[in-house]
């Protein structure tokens, strides 16, 4: 029998099903975890085994899969189940995109997104040895589950929790419904599938019991139970998500990365953060984040779509939306809001700002209260910052604007003309002083208060 890793290896993920427990208008498939689709994650564990080909299944709300996939894994190749009469029937679909491909197919499952890498891994290895491999795995209650019924380490047949006999029920191996076995041979098996049960259904579960009648081999690799925790309503998909955020943060943490209080941060299925990078309490992150090694993140910020340099640090109360470059060093502070802009090498924006659709020079420092206005309620505009420039609190920069390097601005102006290197801006009205007008103010708006109240 041909090597496993010698052998190209073809992934057929379903993804047809209604998920009608989740009472929703979005596909199954589609439901975040870590802020990502159910599918993604899916397709994340088998992108590790390097596959030559994906095949995704589609069926209920399949327009809606699809074009979720096509930004996913533009690569795939989407099949869809119609009608939908099983699994058997659903990975039977993938047949002529697998015509020709000589190698191996692997079925997995767009709702079960906890299976690792490494145990898809040993079932490619254990094809080395026998022409079916299942997943099983032995929950501490098999309760409704499909039993393995196995002679040594040669699975003979699966069998339905309702068609058990009471032996048959005393098994404590169940089926994950994961399959690997040669694609050409995977084919052939389904072929063979009758829909001659309750149901009026096609299943996978046939396979081991029809490859070994054709003299076929099956055996069973074994997983942890956690792995093979499937989402069918919105109450297993909060589980799910508890588990995902414990997972990363645990990798996380065993990366190099520190946490006083993980159980209050939140991670995505993309999150990368550095060694030694520092991530305080009630942190959430968003897709798409990368923070390099030795950054610290301060306590309820908001981070997504951004590149956050190394040493920068970010917050408290700071949020960082996407097409954000934070330089190394730089300083993004309390309740401060960057979009999509560059802010350079030891920049600092530290309080009560607003950054967007801009770019900040190294060393630049923008003071409390700045500014960038970039839309003029129909198109957004560009600020441009030079190094080393000194922004004056409370300043408004009317985009589009240029300021130059090492320039200045008086604190409370309205800039909204570019300002030369090493100049200093100054828009804002003369202040004139009105000698003891404030006391008869006062006193005038005092009377007109107290008329009122008599009235």
């Amino acid at each position: 029998m041909q090597a496993p890793k010698d052998r190209p290896l073809a992934l057929i993920v379903l993804a047809a099903g209604a998920g009608t427990r989740m009472n929703s208008d979005l596909p199954k498939p589609l439901h975040l975890l870590g802020q990502a689709p159910l599918l993604a994650h899916t397709l994340a564990a088998g992108a590790a085994l390097e596959p030559a080909r994906v095949i995704v299944v589609t069926g209920h709300g399949a327009d809606a899969v699809e074009a979720a996939l096509d930004g996913l894994m533009p690569e795939a190749v989407a099949i869809r189940q119609d009608p939908q009469e099983g699994t058997g029937h659903a990975v039977l679909q993938a047949a002529d995109a697998l015509d020709g491909f000589d190698g191996d197919a692997m079925v997995l499952y767009a709702d079960s997104p906890f299976f690792r890498p490494e145990t898809l891994a040993q079932m490619r290895a254990a094809r080395g040895q026998h022409d079916v491999i299942m997943l099983g795995f032995e929950p501490e209650d098999p309760g409704r589950y499909g039993r393995l019924v196995m002679e040594g380490d040669a699975l003979k047949r699966i069998v339905e929790f309702k068609d058990a006999t009471a032996t048959e029920r005393a098994i404590g191996l169940c089926n994950s419904g994961v399959l690997c076995a040669d694609a050409g041979t995977l084919m052939g098996l389904l072929r063979k599938v009758t829909n001659d049960n309750a149901a009026g259904e096609y299943y996978l579960t046939d396979v081991p019991e029809l490859a070994n009648a054709d003299g076929l081999s099956a055996s069973v690799v074994i997983c942890d139970e956690a792995e093979t925790l499937g989402i069918n309503s919105r109450a297993e998909l909060a589980a799910a998500e508890r588990r995902f955020q414990d997972i990363r943060r645990g990798e996380m943490m065993e990366a190099g990365v520190t946490m006083q209080a993980p159980e209050t941060v939140h991670f995505t299925l993309d999150t990368h953060i550095g060694r030694d990078a520092v991530v305080e309490p009630y942190v959430v992150f968003g897709p798409d984040v990368t923070v390099e090694s030795g950054a610290q993140i301060r306590a309820f910020s908001h981070l997504e779509g951004c590149h956050v340099g190394a040493g920068a640090m970010v917050g408290p109360y700071a949020r960082i939306r996407p097409g954000t470059e934070l330089g190394n060093d730089a300083k993004i502070g309390n309740f401060v809001e960057v979009k999509a802009a560059e802010i350079g090498e030891g920049a600092k924006v530290n309080h009560l700002s607003y950054v967007g659709d801009a770019s900040v020079g190294e060393r630049a420092n923008l003071g409390a209260g700045t500014v960038t206005c970039n839309y003029d309620g129909v198109m957004k505009h560009r600020t441009e910052i030079g190094a080393e420039a000194f922004i004056g609190s409370d300043t408004m920069l009317v985009a589009p604007v240029k300021i130059g390097a090492q320039a200045m601005t008086a604190s409370g102006s309205v800039v909204t003309e570019d300002v030369p290197d090493g100049a200093l801006a100054l828009g804002r009205a003369k202040q004139v002083n009105k000698p003891g007008l404030a006391v008869k103010l006062r006193a005038r708006l005092k009377a007109i208060k107290a008329g009122k109240t008599k009235g």
